[in-house]
Protein backbone atom coordinates (compact mmCIF):
# COMPACT_ATOMS: atom_id res chain seq x y z
CA UNK A 1 0.00 0.00 0.00
CA UNK A 2 2.79 2.67 0.96
CA UNK A 3 4.28 2.20 -2.32
CA UNK A 4 1.55 3.00 -4.72
CA UNK A 5 0.44 5.97 -1.75
CA UNK A 6 3.86 7.40 -2.39
CA UNK A 7 3.33 7.31 -6.05
CA UNK A 8 -0.03 9.00 -5.80
CA UNK A 9 1.84 11.58 -3.60
CA UNK A 10 4.67 12.19 -5.98
CA UNK A 11 2.58 12.21 -9.08
CA UNK A 12 0.37 14.59 -7.60
CA UNK A 13 3.70 16.89 -5.48
CA UNK A 14 4.93 17.28 -9.39
CA UNK A 15 1.49 17.95 -10.68
CA UNK A 16 1.43 20.88 -8.21
CA UNK A 17 4.78 22.39 -8.53
CA UNK A 18 4.93 22.23 -11.91
CA UNK A 19 1.90 24.12 -12.69
CA UNK A 20 2.70 26.85 -10.17
CA UNK A 21 6.49 26.96 -10.24
CA UNK A 22 6.73 26.94 -13.75
CA UNK A 23 5.75 30.71 -15.00
CA UNK A 24 7.65 31.43 -12.02
CA UNK A 25 11.06 29.92 -12.73
CA UNK A 26 12.21 32.61 -15.05
CA UNK A 27 10.89 35.25 -12.63
CA UNK A 28 13.14 33.88 -10.02
CA UNK A 29 16.35 33.36 -12.53
CA UNK A 30 15.97 37.04 -13.33
CA UNK A 31 15.19 38.38 -10.22
CA UNK A 32 18.92 36.69 -9.49
CA UNK A 33 20.30 37.81 -13.00
CA UNK A 34 19.47 41.49 -11.71
CA UNK A 35 20.51 41.56 -7.70
CA UNK A 36 23.96 40.09 -8.77
CA UNK A 37 24.43 43.21 -11.79
CA UNK A 38 23.38 45.78 -8.61
CA UNK A 39 25.43 43.76 -5.99
CA UNK A 40 29.14 44.85 -5.60
CA UNK A 41 30.13 42.19 -3.53
CA UNK A 42 28.97 38.90 -4.79
CA UNK A 43 30.81 35.45 -3.97
CA UNK A 44 32.06 34.18 -7.34
CA UNK A 45 32.75 30.74 -5.57
CA UNK A 46 29.00 30.45 -3.76
CA UNK A 47 27.81 31.47 -7.32
CA UNK A 48 29.41 29.06 -8.96
CA UNK A 49 28.49 26.01 -6.47
CA UNK A 50 24.68 27.11 -7.15
CA UNK A 51 25.42 26.83 -11.18
CA UNK A 52 27.56 23.41 -10.89
CA UNK A 53 24.33 22.20 -8.58
CA UNK A 54 21.91 23.04 -11.19
CA UNK A 55 23.92 21.49 -13.90
CA UNK A 56 24.64 17.99 -11.90
CA UNK A 57 20.92 17.64 -11.14
CA UNK A 58 19.84 17.96 -14.78
CA UNK A 59 22.49 15.57 -15.44
CA UNK A 60 20.90 13.34 -13.13
CA UNK A 61 17.44 13.75 -14.22
CA UNK A 62 18.28 13.00 -18.21
CA UNK A 63 20.09 9.59 -16.52
CA UNK A 64 17.11 8.68 -14.98
CA UNK A 65 14.64 9.81 -17.67
CA UNK A 66 17.40 7.44 -20.66
CA UNK A 67 17.85 4.39 -17.97
CA UNK A 68 14.24 3.92 -16.17
CA UNK A 69 11.57 2.07 -18.51
CA UNK A 70 9.15 2.33 -15.53
CA UNK A 71 7.13 5.41 -15.97
CA UNK A 72 6.62 6.57 -11.89
CA UNK A 73 10.23 6.46 -11.73
CA UNK A 74 10.85 8.87 -14.46
CA UNK A 75 8.43 11.37 -12.79
CA UNK A 76 11.19 11.97 -10.43
CA UNK A 77 13.12 13.10 -13.08
CA UNK A 78 10.50 16.20 -13.18
CA UNK A 79 11.56 16.56 -9.73
CA UNK A 80 14.93 17.08 -10.47
CA UNK A 81 14.21 19.39 -13.56
CA UNK A 82 12.38 22.03 -11.64
CA UNK A 83 14.86 21.87 -8.94
CA UNK A 84 17.69 22.49 -11.25
CA UNK A 85 15.64 25.31 -13.15
CA UNK A 86 15.08 27.08 -10.13
CA UNK A 87 18.69 26.99 -10.24
CA UNK A 88 19.00 28.79 -13.44
CA UNK A 89 20.03 25.79 -15.32
CA UNK A 90 18.40 26.41 -19.10
CA UNK A 91 18.35 22.91 -20.50
CA UNK A 92 16.22 22.04 -17.27
CA UNK A 93 13.96 24.66 -17.79
CA UNK A 94 13.31 23.81 -21.63
CA UNK A 95 12.54 20.08 -20.44
CA UNK A 96 9.83 21.57 -18.48
CA UNK A 97 8.64 24.22 -21.16
CA UNK A 98 8.51 20.81 -22.87
CA UNK A 99 6.45 18.60 -20.42
CA UNK A 100 3.63 21.73 -20.05
CA UNK A 101 3.27 21.88 -24.02
CA UNK A 102 2.65 18.00 -24.05
CA UNK A 103 1.40 16.93 -20.85
CA UNK A 104 3.53 14.78 -19.94
CA UNK A 105 2.93 12.53 -16.66
CA UNK A 106 -0.56 14.78 -16.98
CA UNK A 107 0.59 18.04 -15.92
CA UNK A 108 -0.38 19.90 -19.40
CA UNK A 109 -0.04 23.76 -19.11
CA UNK A 110 0.22 25.13 -22.47
CA UNK A 111 0.07 28.85 -21.41
CA UNK A 112 2.59 28.10 -18.55
CA UNK A 113 5.02 26.73 -21.25
CA UNK A 114 4.21 29.95 -23.82
CA UNK A 115 5.94 31.90 -20.90
CA UNK A 116 8.90 29.98 -20.32
CA UNK A 117 9.48 29.43 -23.86
CA UNK A 118 9.40 33.20 -24.30
CA UNK A 119 11.33 33.53 -21.44
CA UNK A 120 13.73 30.97 -22.74
CA UNK A 121 13.57 32.54 -26.48
CA UNK A 122 15.14 35.88 -25.07
CA UNK A 123 17.83 34.00 -23.47
CA UNK A 124 18.72 32.76 -27.13
CA UNK A 125 16.87 29.48 -27.01
CA UNK A 126 16.41 27.81 -29.99
CA UNK A 127 14.32 25.11 -28.95
CA UNK A 128 12.39 27.62 -27.42
CA UNK A 129 12.21 29.71 -30.95
CA UNK A 130 11.08 26.24 -32.67
CA UNK A 131 8.69 26.03 -30.16
CA UNK A 132 7.30 28.91 -30.28
CA UNK A 133 7.17 29.42 -34.66
CA UNK A 134 5.55 25.54 -34.19
CA UNK A 135 2.49 27.53 -32.60
CA UNK A 136 2.35 30.28 -33.95
CA UNK A 137 1.88 28.46 -37.24
CA UNK A 138 -1.16 26.44 -35.68
CA UNK A 139 -2.49 29.31 -33.40
CA UNK A 140 -2.33 26.47 -30.41
CA UNK A 141 -2.34 28.78 -27.43
CA UNK A 142 -1.28 32.06 -28.91
CA UNK A 143 -2.51 34.29 -32.25
CA UNK A 144 -2.05 32.29 -35.51
CA UNK A 145 0.49 34.03 -37.03
CA UNK A 146 2.89 32.69 -40.11
CA UNK A 147 4.69 35.57 -40.17
CA UNK A 148 6.04 35.26 -36.31
CA UNK A 149 6.00 31.74 -37.25
CA UNK A 150 8.69 32.57 -40.00
CA UNK A 151 10.44 34.77 -37.56
CA UNK A 152 10.85 32.40 -34.47
CA UNK A 153 11.81 29.57 -37.08
CA UNK A 154 14.46 31.86 -38.79
CA UNK A 155 15.54 32.82 -35.19
CA UNK A 156 15.45 28.91 -34.18
CA UNK A 157 17.54 28.10 -37.34
CA UNK A 158 20.13 30.48 -36.62
CA UNK A 159 20.66 29.08 -33.24
CA UNK A 160 21.13 25.55 -34.10
CA UNK A 161 17.57 24.10 -34.25
CA UNK A 162 17.89 21.68 -37.32
CA UNK A 163 14.22 21.53 -36.48
CA UNK A 164 13.66 24.50 -37.68
CA UNK A 165 16.30 24.37 -40.70
CA UNK A 166 14.26 21.39 -41.97
CA UNK A 167 11.24 23.78 -41.76
CA UNK A 168 12.43 26.77 -43.39
CA UNK A 169 14.06 24.23 -46.10
CA UNK A 170 10.26 22.93 -47.13
CA UNK A 171 9.13 26.31 -46.86
CA UNK A 172 11.62 27.87 -49.69
CA UNK A 173 11.35 24.98 -51.47
CA UNK A 174 7.40 25.10 -51.71
CA UNK A 175 6.97 28.59 -51.34
CA UNK A 176 4.94 28.83 -48.21
CA UNK A 177 4.19 32.05 -46.71
CA UNK A 178 7.96 33.18 -48.44
CA UNK A 179 8.88 33.69 -51.82
CA UNK A 180 9.92 30.15 -53.41
CA UNK A 181 13.84 29.53 -53.59
CA UNK A 182 15.54 26.52 -54.31
CA UNK A 183 19.00 27.23 -53.58
CA UNK A 184 17.61 29.15 -50.15
CA UNK A 185 16.19 25.72 -49.24
CA UNK A 186 19.07 23.74 -50.43
CA UNK A 187 21.06 26.15 -48.09
CA UNK A 188 19.09 24.90 -45.14
CA UNK A 189 19.08 21.40 -46.13
CA UNK A 190 22.61 21.47 -46.22
CA UNK A 191 23.27 22.46 -42.67
CA UNK A 192 21.42 19.50 -41.39
CA UNK A 193 23.23 17.07 -43.72
CA UNK A 194 26.18 18.39 -43.39
CA UNK A 195 25.97 17.18 -39.13
CA UNK A 196 23.69 14.19 -40.23
CA UNK A 197 26.56 12.73 -42.23
CA UNK A 198 29.60 13.73 -39.50
CA UNK A 199 27.66 12.25 -37.00
CA UNK A 200 26.60 8.99 -39.56
CA UNK A 201 30.38 9.00 -40.36
CA UNK A 202 30.93 8.30 -36.57
CA UNK A 203 28.97 5.66 -35.79
CA UNK A 204 28.56 4.06 -39.15
CA UNK A 205 27.36 0.09 -39.70
CA UNK A 206 25.91 0.22 -36.27
CA UNK A 207 22.84 -2.62 -36.33
CA UNK A 208 19.06 -1.46 -36.40
CA UNK A 209 15.99 -2.75 -35.39
CA UNK A 210 12.20 -1.53 -36.41
CA UNK A 211 10.13 -0.30 -33.45
CA UNK A 212 6.57 0.93 -32.95
CA UNK A 213 6.52 4.88 -32.65
CA UNK A 214 3.76 4.42 -30.43
CA UNK A 215 6.08 2.47 -27.50
CA UNK A 216 7.28 5.63 -27.06
CA UNK A 217 10.49 8.15 -26.70
CA UNK A 218 11.93 6.69 -23.79
CA UNK A 219 13.08 3.19 -25.92
CA UNK A 220 14.60 4.88 -28.49
CA UNK A 221 18.57 6.40 -28.75
CA UNK A 222 18.81 10.23 -28.19
CA UNK A 223 22.35 10.36 -29.56
CA UNK A 224 21.79 13.47 -32.06
CA UNK A 225 20.76 17.51 -30.76
CA UNK A 226 17.82 16.71 -34.30
CA UNK A 227 16.12 13.54 -32.91
CA UNK A 228 16.07 14.87 -28.71
CA UNK A 229 12.45 12.95 -29.74
CA UNK A 230 11.28 16.77 -29.86
CA UNK A 231 9.21 15.53 -33.40
CA UNK A 232 7.60 12.52 -31.36
CA UNK A 233 6.67 15.18 -28.87
CA UNK A 234 5.06 17.12 -31.67
CA UNK A 235 3.28 14.93 -33.82
CA UNK A 236 1.92 13.03 -30.63
CA UNK A 237 0.79 16.71 -29.14
CA UNK A 238 -1.32 16.82 -32.45
CA UNK A 239 -2.47 13.49 -32.94
CA UNK A 240 -4.33 13.82 -29.44
CA UNK A 241 -5.55 17.11 -30.79
CA UNK A 242 -7.74 14.71 -33.34
CA UNK A 243 -5.74 15.74 -36.63
CA UNK A 244 -6.48 12.55 -38.57
CA UNK A 245 -3.33 12.63 -41.02
CA UNK A 246 -1.05 12.51 -37.93
CA UNK A 247 -3.22 10.13 -36.37
CA UNK A 248 -2.45 7.79 -39.10
CA UNK A 249 0.84 8.88 -39.48
CA UNK A 250 1.83 8.44 -35.43
CA UNK A 251 1.79 4.35 -35.97
CA UNK A 252 4.84 4.50 -38.55
CA UNK A 253 7.31 2.26 -38.06
CA UNK A 254 11.29 3.77 -37.43
CA UNK A 255 14.10 2.41 -36.79
CA UNK A 256 16.67 2.60 -33.59
CA UNK A 257 20.00 1.42 -32.44
CA UNK A 258 20.34 -2.00 -31.12
CA UNK A 259 21.68 -1.95 -28.07
CA UNK A 260 22.11 -5.53 -26.49
CA UNK A 261 25.06 -6.43 -27.98
CA UNK A 262 26.13 -9.00 -25.41
CA UNK A 263 23.43 -11.31 -26.99
CA UNK A 264 24.48 -10.45 -30.35
CA UNK A 265 27.89 -11.22 -29.70
CA UNK A 266 27.16 -14.89 -27.97
CA UNK A 267 24.95 -15.87 -30.85
CA UNK A 268 27.45 -14.35 -33.37
CA UNK A 269 30.55 -16.03 -31.97
CA UNK A 270 28.45 -19.11 -32.02
CA UNK A 271 27.54 -19.20 -35.42
CA UNK A 272 31.36 -18.00 -36.55
CA UNK A 273 32.49 -21.66 -35.04
CA UNK A 274 30.34 -23.05 -37.40
CA UNK A 275 31.76 -21.84 -39.84
CA UNK A 276 30.01 -18.50 -40.79
CA UNK A 277 31.61 -15.90 -43.07
CA UNK A 278 29.02 -13.41 -42.41
CA UNK A 279 29.22 -14.08 -38.00
CA UNK A 280 32.69 -13.74 -38.89
CA UNK A 281 32.44 -10.86 -40.52
CA UNK A 282 29.96 -9.09 -38.11
CA UNK A 283 32.46 -10.24 -34.99
CA UNK A 284 34.76 -7.88 -36.78
CA UNK A 285 32.72 -5.02 -37.09
CA UNK A 286 32.24 -5.31 -33.36
CA UNK A 287 35.50 -5.14 -32.46
CA UNK A 288 36.60 -2.64 -35.11
CA UNK A 289 33.41 -0.17 -33.54
CA UNK A 290 33.79 -1.41 -29.70
CA UNK A 291 31.25 -1.45 -27.31
CA UNK A 292 30.55 -2.80 -24.27
CA UNK A 293 30.66 -6.59 -25.17
CA UNK A 294 33.32 -6.25 -27.88
CA UNK A 295 35.89 -3.64 -26.04
CA UNK A 296 37.69 -1.95 -29.62
CA UNK A 297 40.65 -3.96 -30.85
CA UNK A 298 41.95 -3.53 -34.21
CA UNK A 299 43.78 -6.60 -34.04
CA UNK A 300 40.94 -8.44 -32.91
CA UNK A 301 39.02 -6.78 -35.81
CA UNK A 302 41.69 -7.64 -38.19
CA UNK A 303 41.74 -11.43 -36.99
CA UNK A 304 37.77 -12.05 -37.92
CA UNK A 305 37.57 -9.69 -40.77
CA UNK A 306 40.64 -11.86 -42.11
CA UNK A 307 38.34 -14.71 -41.25
CA UNK A 308 35.60 -14.09 -43.04
CA UNK A 309 37.48 -12.48 -46.63
CA UNK A 310 39.25 -16.00 -46.88
CA UNK A 311 35.98 -17.21 -47.53
CA UNK A 312 35.17 -14.63 -50.21
CA UNK A 313 32.88 -12.83 -47.91
CA UNK A 314 31.95 -8.96 -49.11
CA UNK A 315 31.79 -7.37 -45.76
CA UNK A 316 34.93 -9.36 -44.20
CA UNK A 317 36.48 -7.99 -47.67
CA UNK A 318 35.39 -4.28 -47.02
CA UNK A 319 36.47 -4.37 -43.62
CA UNK A 320 40.04 -4.91 -44.16
CA UNK A 321 39.72 -2.35 -47.03
CA UNK A 322 38.71 -0.07 -43.96
CA UNK A 323 41.39 -0.86 -41.73
CA UNK A 324 43.89 -0.31 -44.09
CA UNK A 325 42.13 2.90 -45.13
CA UNK A 326 42.38 4.65 -42.04
CA UNK A 327 45.68 2.78 -41.11
CA UNK A 328 43.78 1.18 -37.93
CA UNK A 329 46.37 -1.99 -36.45
CA UNK A 330 47.90 -1.73 -39.55
CA UNK A 331 49.66 1.04 -41.26
CA UNK A 332 47.58 3.26 -43.81
CA UNK A 333 48.08 1.48 -47.21
CA UNK A 334 45.95 3.32 -50.18
CA UNK A 335 46.86 0.06 -52.67
CA UNK A 336 45.57 -2.45 -50.28
CA UNK A 337 42.37 -0.46 -49.42
CA UNK A 338 41.25 0.37 -53.10
CA UNK A 339 42.36 -3.23 -53.55
CA UNK A 340 39.75 -4.88 -51.24
CA UNK A 341 37.18 -2.42 -51.54
CA UNK A 342 37.00 -3.41 -55.51
CA UNK A 343 36.82 -7.13 -54.31
CA UNK A 344 33.72 -6.12 -52.32
CA UNK A 345 32.44 -3.73 -54.92
CA UNK A 346 32.29 -6.32 -57.42
CA UNK A 347 30.57 -8.93 -54.81
CA UNK A 348 27.66 -5.74 -54.77
CA UNK A 349 28.56 -4.69 -51.79
CA UNK A 350 27.23 -1.18 -51.57
CA UNK A 351 29.71 0.36 -48.30
CA UNK A 352 32.15 -0.98 -50.25
CA UNK A 353 30.95 0.86 -53.42
CA UNK A 354 30.67 4.36 -51.58
CA UNK A 355 33.97 3.68 -50.04
CA UNK A 356 36.00 3.87 -53.59
CA UNK A 357 33.45 6.61 -55.28
CA UNK A 358 35.02 8.38 -51.89
CA UNK A 359 38.48 7.79 -52.91
CA UNK A 360 38.05 8.58 -56.52
CA UNK A 361 36.47 11.96 -55.50
CA UNK A 362 38.54 12.79 -52.97
CA UNK A 363 42.18 11.43 -54.25
CA UNK A 364 42.58 9.11 -51.47
CA UNK A 365 45.95 6.97 -52.87
CA UNK A 366 44.32 7.80 -56.57
CA UNK A 367 44.46 10.36 -58.83
CA UNK A 368 40.91 12.21 -58.86
CA UNK A 369 38.30 11.01 -60.83
CA UNK A 370 34.16 12.52 -60.24
CA UNK A 371 33.29 10.25 -63.09
CA UNK A 372 34.36 7.38 -61.49
CA UNK A 373 33.23 8.51 -58.10
CA UNK A 374 29.79 9.47 -59.81
CA UNK A 375 29.51 6.23 -60.75
CA UNK A 376 30.39 4.06 -57.19
CA UNK A 377 28.18 6.85 -55.65
CA UNK A 378 25.35 5.89 -57.78
CA UNK A 379 25.67 2.12 -57.61
CA UNK A 380 25.85 2.83 -54.00
CA UNK A 381 23.04 4.83 -53.74
CA UNK A 382 20.71 2.18 -55.81
CA UNK A 383 21.27 0.05 -52.68
CA UNK A 384 20.33 3.32 -50.32
CA UNK A 385 23.48 3.95 -49.24
CA UNK A 386 23.28 7.17 -47.35
CA UNK A 387 26.56 8.56 -47.04
CA UNK A 388 26.91 7.70 -51.10
CA UNK A 389 23.74 10.19 -51.82
CA UNK A 390 25.08 12.91 -49.52
CA UNK A 391 27.84 13.02 -51.97
CA UNK A 392 25.55 12.85 -55.01
CA UNK A 393 23.96 15.65 -53.37
CA UNK A 394 27.29 17.46 -53.24
CA UNK A 395 28.03 16.85 -56.33
CA UNK A 396 24.96 18.17 -58.08
CA UNK A 397 24.39 21.15 -55.71
CA UNK A 398 28.42 22.19 -56.78
CA UNK A 399 28.38 21.01 -60.60
CA UNK A 400 31.04 18.50 -59.76
CA UNK A 401 31.70 16.23 -62.33
CA UNK A 402 27.89 16.84 -63.47
CA UNK A 403 25.81 19.18 -64.68
CA UNK A 404 24.50 21.64 -61.87
CA UNK A 405 20.64 20.81 -60.44
CA UNK A 406 19.59 22.93 -57.09
CA UNK A 407 16.53 20.96 -57.33
CA UNK A 408 18.50 17.39 -58.16
CA UNK A 409 20.49 18.26 -55.11
CA UNK A 410 17.88 19.02 -52.72
CA UNK A 411 15.38 15.46 -53.65
CA UNK A 412 19.25 14.01 -52.81
CA UNK A 413 19.59 15.54 -50.08
CA UNK A 414 15.98 14.68 -48.75
CA UNK A 415 16.85 11.08 -49.61
CA UNK A 416 19.90 10.82 -47.62
CA UNK A 417 17.84 12.50 -44.46
CA UNK A 418 15.34 10.17 -44.72
CA UNK A 419 17.47 7.24 -44.52
CA UNK A 420 19.11 8.88 -41.60
CA UNK A 421 16.14 7.62 -39.24
CA UNK A 422 15.10 10.76 -38.08
CA UNK A 423 11.79 9.09 -37.24
CA UNK A 424 9.08 10.75 -39.53
CA UNK A 425 10.12 10.97 -42.86
CA UNK A 426 7.58 13.61 -43.18
CA UNK A 427 9.87 15.91 -40.79
CA UNK A 428 12.68 15.14 -42.98
CA UNK A 429 11.28 16.89 -45.13
CA UNK A 430 10.10 20.07 -42.63
CA UNK A 431 6.74 19.14 -43.79
CA UNK A 432 3.80 20.81 -41.19
CA UNK A 433 0.51 20.17 -41.56
CA UNK A 434 -1.62 22.08 -43.92
CA UNK A 435 -1.68 25.62 -43.22
CA UNK A 436 -5.06 27.50 -42.11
Amino acid sequence: MLPSIFLILLSTLILLLITAFSPVIFIKHNKRQKERNVTTQVNISSRENFTDEGDQLFKMGIKVLQQSKSQNKRRVTYLLFAKAADMGNLKAMEKMADALLFGNFGMQNITAAIQLYESLAKEGSCKAQNALGFLSSYGIGMEYDQAKALIYYTFGSAGGSMMSQMILGYRYLSGINVLQNCEVALSYYKKVADYIADTFEKSEGVPVEKVRLTEGPENLSSNSEILDWDIYQYYKFLAERGDAQIQVMYTDEIEFLEHENYKALHYFLKAAKAGSANAMAFIGKMYLEGNAAAPQNNATAFKYFSMAASKGNAIGLHGLGLLYFYGKGVPVNYAEALKYFQKAAEKGWPDAEFQLGFMYYSGSGIWKDYKLAFKYFYLASQSGQPLAIYYLAEMYATGTGVVRSCRTAVEKRLTFLKKRRCIQWRFYYGIELPFK
